[in-house]
């Protein structure tokens, strides 16, 4: 395409003759200046502006044309003025381009070299113009007389250059009047976003969301274009690369493909078109990549490429379903028809198909507005048929459902009556289950005899309490009693005295401890008592001296005065032991200790075992004295 033109215009160059001067007058304001311009590519941008100068004679005509399409070249631009009048604040250049890249201006300085003034998205705002104002404008030096001026053009995503002169006056005029005219565009937009984004928040709807977002990118792209967003939202710095033009429109374009997919159903009702919109999609993120990775005019190419890709996938889709009988999808091929129009327009300006002028330029803000209105009509259009839709299958399931409760209706009264009987058989069967468990698990944790946990519930709660224990830091003692002279009793007085004597013992054991300390019989006359606390070893002595004071009191049995003494070994958590298996041989070795030194007295597992002596003269039986 750049070589084409190139030939175009060394033909024109050949066939004409070089510009006139054009001539700056009292009527000149508003006027464009392209019929005047002469052009010159710069392969490999090797051209300075002395250079540039130096090659007079191969600048050709521009011959009106404001494009010359997508070049990796920099464009030299030469345009002579004859100014025979000077306006009150003077004549001003404007370059109604579409966000060039890098723009340059050079004008006389008075002393016979050229002032260099730098514009475009490369550098700062308020740096790339001589005044506020939302497209690049240069204020021209004061004087009559005539004006060579250059210019420098480099955008490899599409070179434009429409040049217009204006006094201040008018200049001043025309930023007022097209301001009104594209706020009202953005205000409308902005409208619908807004509106449509609370819909969403209410609804929670994935087409909606993407029309958001398509609506959102579609007011910065149009304001992009028309140089708003350059001005009013990043004033103080170059336009930065996720919000130039190529960036921008591609997000736009992705999201409106989105939303065209979501909005048709066409995964569903047209999948061929659904996976060329797909592939469209991806063509658009594989343009911001490259416009970050590779190269803007790269990118470029790419962008235009996929904006024809996809508009045969979406208008296929579209009038699929309208065929169909889907109402969203005519307002959607209706609104989808203003913006392919404007964006085909707007590729084959960067192409420079089609020059750029006022017209397309405003042309893409309003049918976005346009757009955005008839794209929530869709919205709305679909919402409706969703909920006729789910009204008809909400009213087709009542009437099945009446149906299924007809049929059924009979049958639930036998049922009913056969449940409740069964329910009353599996109830009782629950009960007699509950209490059988409940009696099973207490003669597997308790003495028949004494009642009194047994040896089994004595390990089981001793690892849990040794856990404790250790979580908290704190100590536990384990108390092994073993009853004397209880042999002779059953030997002598029978097995039922016996019994009597050990029922006694389990219930003044349990009188002895605290209500957290947990006693156990073992078998035979041995018994145990866990104590946990802060200071266990404290309460574990003050128990033992207790128990041997409680259980060396006589016991009446059929006239009989019957007593034994107990001994008591006790092992300490964690001094003796940190496992329950060898606390328990720490308390048993203390017990066999307290045996072996007479009994009726206690020893902490480590210590010498008190004298029993005392105990002894208190024992009295009435048989015989131990």
């Amino acid at each position: 395409m750049r070589h084409l033109w190139c030939l175009l215009f060394l033909l024109l160059g050949c066939a004409s003759a070089a510009a006139q001067p054009l001539v700056l007058d009292e009527r000149a304001s508003g006027r464009w200046l392209n019929d005047g311009l002469m052009l010159l590519e710069d392969p490999g941008a090797r051209l300075d502006l002395q250079q540039a100068r130096e090659q007079d004679a191969a600048f050709v005509p521009a011959k009106g044309r404001t494009s010359v399409g997508q070049s990796p070249n920099p464009w030299w631009l030469r345009l002579d003025l004859e100014r025979q009048a000077t306006p009150t604040g003077g004549w001003w250049l404007e370059v109604d381009a579409v966000n060039l890249l890098d723009l340059r201006l050079y004008l006389p300085d008075g002393q016979g070299g050229y002032r260099e003034l730098r514009s475009g998205e490369a550098v700062p705002f308020a740096e790339g113009r001589d005044r506020s104002y939302r497209r690049p404008v240069f204020h021209l030096p004061a004087g009559e007389g005539p004006l060579r001026l250059y210019l420098r053009s480099l955008d490899p995503a599409g070179n434009s250059f429409p040049l217009r002169i204006w006094s201040q006056d008018d200049l001043q005029d025309h930023r007022a009047e097209t301001n009104l005219f594209l706020g009202g565009v953005y205000g409308l937009i902005a409208a619908l976003l807004l509106y449509n984004l609370f819909i969403l928040v209410s609804l929670r709807d994935r087409a909606y969301f993407w029309y958001v977002l398509t609506t959102g990118f579609a007011l910065l792209f149009s304001m992009g274009m028309t140089g708003h967003a350059f001005e009013l939202l990043w004033p103080g710095d170059a336009v930065p690369w996720w919000l130039n033009r190529i960036t921008l429109p591609s997000l736009w374009g992705l999201c409106v493909t989105r939303f065209t997919q979501t909005l048709l159903q066409t995964r569903r009702n047209v999948p061929w078109a659904h996976h060329m919109l797909t592939l469209n999609c991806l063509l658009y993120v594989a343009s911001v990549l490259l416009n970050v990775f590779v190269g803007r005019s790269e990118a470029g190419w790419v962008l235009a490429t996929t904006t024809f890709v996809g508009i045969p996938a979406a208008l296929g889709a579209a009038i699929t379903r309208s065929l169909q009988g889907s109402l969203p999808a005519r307002l959607y091929l209706v609104g989808f028809g203003l913006v392919l129009s404007s964006v085909s327009i707007s590729v084959m300006r960067a192409l420079g198909v089609v020059q750029p002028s006022p017209t397309t330029a405003y042309l893409f803000p309003v049918s976005v507005a346009m757009e955005s209105i008839l794209f929530s009509f869709a919205l709305t259009s679909r919402i409706q048929e969703l909920k006729r839709e789910k009204a008809q299958a909400l009213e087709q399931a009542n009437r099945e459902k009446s149906a299924r409760m007809t049929l059924l209706q009979s049958a639930q009264n036998d049922l009913a009556q056969a449940v409740a009987a069964r329910t009353a058989e599996l109830t009782q069967s629950n009960r007699l289950l509950l209490e059988r468990e409940a009696q099973l698990r207490h003669a597997a944790h308790n003495d028949p005899l004494t009642g009194l946990p047994n040896r089994r519930y004595l390990v089981e709660h001793a690892e849990q309490a040794l856990q404790q224990a250790q979580q908290n830091g704190e100590s536990l003692a384990l108390m092994l009693i073993d009853l004397d002279h209880f042999k002779p009793i059953n030997d002598t007085h029978g097995h039922d005295a016996g019994d009597f004597m050990l029922q006694h013992v389990g219930h003044r054991l349990r009188q002895c401890v605290r209500s957290s300390d947990c006693v156990a019989r073992l078998g035979g006359d041995e018994f145990a008592a866990l104590v946990s606390g802060p200071d266990a070893e404290g309460h574990a002595r003050e128990i033992a001296v207790r128990l041997l004071s409680e259980l060396s009191r006589p016991v009446h049995f059929d006239r009989l005065e019957l007593s034994i003494t107990p001994s008591i070994g006790v092992a300490i958590y964690p001094r003796h032991a940190l496992q329950f298996a060898k606390l328990y041989k720490a308390a048993d070795q203390a017990l066999y200790q307290v045996k072996g030194s007479g009994r009726a007295s206690y020893a902490v597992a480590g210590e010498d075992a008190g004298n029993g002596d005392f105990w002894l003269e208190t024992l009295k039986t009435s048989d015989r004295l131990v």
